[in-house]
């Protein structure tokens, strides 16, 4: 079987840490995030990264990011423009915001024609996750069919200390098979109590929901999948300058009209992230932990 691609989404800005926190380094030796998940995949048996990133930030993502990765590693890039759209669709006058994840999964359409898993650039995931991949890919690449699968991380393993969050809450049905996700909003500890909608309609939460991070794994059908959706979407929310193509919601959609089934495997692993800008100095120390623990390298390139 072909080695599955990693497709790594960091066309984004973190408007709420401040900056292009993808290229960040908050490893021992200067790492970003995404150098872990890089590093992680390949050590699972991923064959390939490509990145999808803006042309605007195309030389400084080179200089921060793909130099310091190995001579030989196969690296390429899929492009996320405002303007990059279906024939006959343009983008509002005034529109700079991406059109979201959805849109650029998308986008990457031209350069992943493999089994891959996609992720954000500015989340830490763990081992565990990819290894769980390239197991169900061996199970399940040849199939025919769409399918698909998603690393679920525990709500409570997923949290800021800095403030709140919003996390898809996924509903798995008694074979693993996920039957939805939905987004809750401003979750966060109040009185000593999860919850979310804290100011609108409080809602308590266990912590123990599954929820997805955006850690996805499909066959290049999923594409296909996407581009149906996409027309219909612009269609109705095209004008907004604002609105997004989301993946899980999108996801979602499919998993409602059996278009698509999701496998829901829950990580072993504690998802890191840097939601706002006073999670950095945590998220260090936590990289280094796991450095002194000798599960990553001091380096990771040597």
């Amino acid at each position: 079987m072909t080695k599955p691609t990693l497709l790594v989404l960091a066309a984004g800005m973190g408007s709420r840490y401040g900056g292009l926190k993808q290229m960040d380094g908050l490893g021992p030796s200067g790492e970003v995030l995404l150098e872990y998940s890089i590093f992680d995949a390949f050590k699972a048996g991923f064959g390939k990264v490509v990145f999808i990133i803006r042309k605007e930030i195309e030389k400084a993502f080179l200089e921060a990011v793909v130099k310091r990765l190995p001579d030989g590693m196969p690296v390429d890039f899929a492009f996320q423009e405002v303007n990059k759209l279906p024939s006959g669709f343009t983008p509002p006058e005034g529109r700079t915001k991406p059109w979201g994840t959805a849109h650029a999964l998308w986008c990457a359409r031209e350069v992943v024609n493999e089994n891959f898993a996609i992720l954000n650039a500015d989340d830490f995931y763990g081992f565990s996750g990819f290894q769980k991949l390239v197991s169900f890919f061996e199970k399940n690449g040849n199939q025919p069919g769409n399918f698909g699968a998603l690393i679920g991380f525990r709500l409570g393993k997923t949290l800021s200390e800095s403030g709140s969050v919003a996390r898809g809450i996924c509903v798995q049905d008694a074979n693993g098979l996920l039957t939805s996700i939905e987004e809750k909003a401003d979750i966060q500890f109040v009185e000593g109590k999860l919850r979310c909608d804290v100011a609108q309609n409080p809602i308590d939460l266990t912590g123990d929901e599954l929820v997805s991070m955006n850690f996805w794994g499909f066959s290049p059908e999923i594409f296909k999948l996407i581009d149906n959706c996409l027309e219909p979407w612009l269609k109705i929310n095209g004008y907004d300058l604002k609105s997004e193509f989301l993946l899980p919601s999108t996801i979602g959609e499919l998993v409602s009209r059996n278009d698509l089934k999701i496998q829901v495997l829950d990580s072993d692993d504690e998802w890191i992230g840097v939601t706002y800008a006073a999670d950095k100095e945590r998220t260090k120390a936590r990289l280094l932990s796991l450095t002194q623990q000798e599960k990553y390298p001091q380096k990771l390139w040597n």
